[in-house]
């Protein structure tokens, strides 16, 4: 058996890999940390001697954690019918050329919206063969199936995935847009914001336990919800920043995050937008590269 100090050092090897998959699968990066954290407490006390491919190893345990995850919220959900939307990832507009280049390959929270529709081996099936190229033998063994069960998941998945197009990929467009969106906002000109959103556009709010949350379809809907807001005088101070490698905003009220406003943007217009404002999550979001 290996020793404690170099299975350590393996397992940091993997867990910007490990950290990923787990993102993708459960959406929240603190409850992905969790998951790769209990991938660590069971190679610790597992005898890894006839163990040929460690990175293999660990995505499958960390699949089949985030697996168990998956099934007890959406149980949880169903009871409550809570309005979810997936955690973040917040990065600076200016961030060096690399990082931001990398950045832009991350999964959008738009995507991550479509997984949580998802049921939990559909996702697992998706995330592991059409993100990280798992084989379907391997993920018809975590997910409890057979290889060609297996590839029948992921491509209903995938199918959903491709009903929705992806967002505009040239961040300067996606900026235009969000500043008349913006601008519109403030100026409480409301047949400029009704221009500025696709007719069908939907907005997705997560206040949490204790905030609004709710969902609007429809330009004339969801440009009346910005209107008042604005009118309300509790709109926070507005940073552009990176939302999962697209344009968004971070909202700020001395110095904390309130919100986070994320959304997409397909042919000139705002086809989508999601809203969160828990304070508990907010709390938990690493923003030491905005703030």
């Amino acid at each position: 058996m290996e020793t404690q100090e170099r299975m350590a050092e393996q397992f940091e090897e993997h867990r910007d890999h490990l950290r990923g998959v787990a993102y993708r699968m459960l959406g929240s990066m603190a409850e992905a940390d969790d998951a790769v954290q209990d991938a660590w407490l069971r190679l610790a006390r597992s005898d890894t001697s006839e163990v040929r491919n460690l990175r293999g190893w660990l995505t499958t345990v960390v699949s089949r954690i985030c697996l168990d995850h998956l099934r007890s919220r959406r149980t949880r959900r169903e009871d409550s019918l809570e309005l979810h939307v997936p955690d973040p990832v917040i990065t600076r507009i200016d961030a060096d050329p690399e990082a931001s280049a990398e950045q832009s390959d991350a999964v959008t929270l738009a995507l991550l919206v479509v997984l949580d529709a998802l049921n939990p081996r559909e996702r697992m099936a998706f995330v592991l063969h059409d993100m990280f190229g798992v084989p379907f033998e391997e993920i018809g063994e975590i997910v409890g199936s057979t290889p060609a069960a297996a590839t029948q998941m992921a491509s209903r998945a995938r199918r959903r995935v491709r009903a929705t197009p992806p967002p505009a990929a040239d961040l300067a467009t996606q900026r235009r847009v969000l500043d008349a969106f913006t601008s519109a906002a403030q100026e409480g000109d409301f047949e400029a914001l009704v221009a500025v959103l696709d007719p069908d556009v939907t907005l997705r709010a997560d206040g949490g336990r204790s905030g609004p949350s709710g969902f609007v379809r429809g330009a004339a809907e969801v440009a009346s919800q910005a209107s008042a807001f604005r009118r309300s005088g509790h709109e926070p101070t507005q940073v552009m920043v990176l939302v999962n490698g697209a344009m968004g905003m971070l909202g700020l009220r001395d110095g904390r995050p309130v919100s986070v406003f994320s959304p997409v943007i397909r042919n000139g217009r705002i086809v989508e937008i999601n809203i969160i404002s828990d304070p508990d999550r907010l709390a938990r979001l690493d923003l030491s590269d905005v703030l």
